[in-house]
């Protein structure tokens, strides 16, 4: 009895102490974000002060510089850029990655273990590596600065990792239902859009979510291949560190509003994100 009661007592301080970590955590991760913020709404010359100065009077003069109000440049073209690029990107990668899991889930092709192997293989390759033949691709297929190369090359970057994931979500699918979708006469399309895809809708969210991320947040391509039309969000980024040096304090933010798009989907599509990482976790 006695020790079934010590048991009971060293479970909740266990409880508490992971939840203490994981408190410790977040605020350590937080942290950088609150500083940024804080700094972005400093003037520049009190944002240079070492050690920073926390009580400094607060401004909104990076944010309008950086919207153009002291006669910069715009970003409205380079966010526009970023949206379209990283949007339509995932809504491709998704039509291609459904019916690609679930034939590596649900209606197995032979040695599917391999066909996911060469998925995976695809992203051992370094990115610089492949930098140069597809600059000369585009240069001689007069793709340069265009906002569509990047789709392209966001899709297929980011569609390996979208089959993975997705054909851990679908293997959790359960085989009778669509065998029952198909014995009233459903065909494939019919049941990979009313049938799988409802099931597994906390699994695409967070494939979706996680390319968005990835193709709102690459900048090699996008710096080399692109230039003035095609310009997107983090290349606009790298134009606020001149020879004339690094303004901080516009530099936040900017850094500050060109992230909001992804925490605002991250904060929108918690719930599904969660249920989707935690989905295929455990059978």
């Amino acid at each position: 009895m006695s020790g079934n009661s010590v048991r009971v007592r060293r479970a909740p301080r266990k409880g508490a102490g992971l939840g203490l970590v994981a408190w410790l955590a977040g605020v350590v991760f937080f942290l950088p974000i609150a500083w940024m913020a804080l700094t972005s709404f400093h003037s520049e010359q009190d944002a240079a002060t070492n050690p920073p100065s926390f009580g400094a009077a607060l401004t909104l003069d990076g944010y309008r510089e950086f919207f153009g109000a002291g006669g910069g440049a715009s970003p409205w073209p380079s966010l526009i850029n970023s949206t379209v690029a990283s949007v339509t990107s995932t809504v491709l990668v998704l039509l291609l990655a459904l019916p690609a899991a679930y034939a590596l889930s649900v209606r197995r092709v032979r040695k599917w273990t391999d066909v996911l192997f060469f998925f995976l293989s695809t992203k051992m390759l370094p990115v610089v590596a492949g930098l140069l033949p597809i600059y000369l691709f585009a240069k001689n297929a007069g793709l340069l600065d265009n906002i569509w190369l990047l789709v392209l090359l966001y899709t297929s970057m980011n569609l390996p990792i979208a089959v993975w994931m997705m054909q851990s979500f679908l293997a959790e699918v359960p085989v009778a239902v669509i065998e029952a979708a198909r014995v009233d006469g459903a065909r494939l399309p019919t049941v990979l859009a009313r049938v799988i895809a409802p099931m597994a809708l906390p699994g695409i969210a967070a494939t979706a979510l996680i390319c968005f991320i990835f193709s709102w947040n690459e900048l090699l391509f996008a710096r080399v291949l692109t230039g003035v039309v095609a310009e997107t969000a983090p290349v606009f980024l790298t134009g606020f560190i001149t020879s004339q040096g690094l303004f901080l304090a516009k530099v936040c933010a900017a850094s500050l509003v060109i992230s909001l798009p992804v925490l605002a989907a991250g904060f929108a599509a918690q719930d599904k994100l969660v249920q989707g990482l935690s989905l295929g976790a455990v059978k």
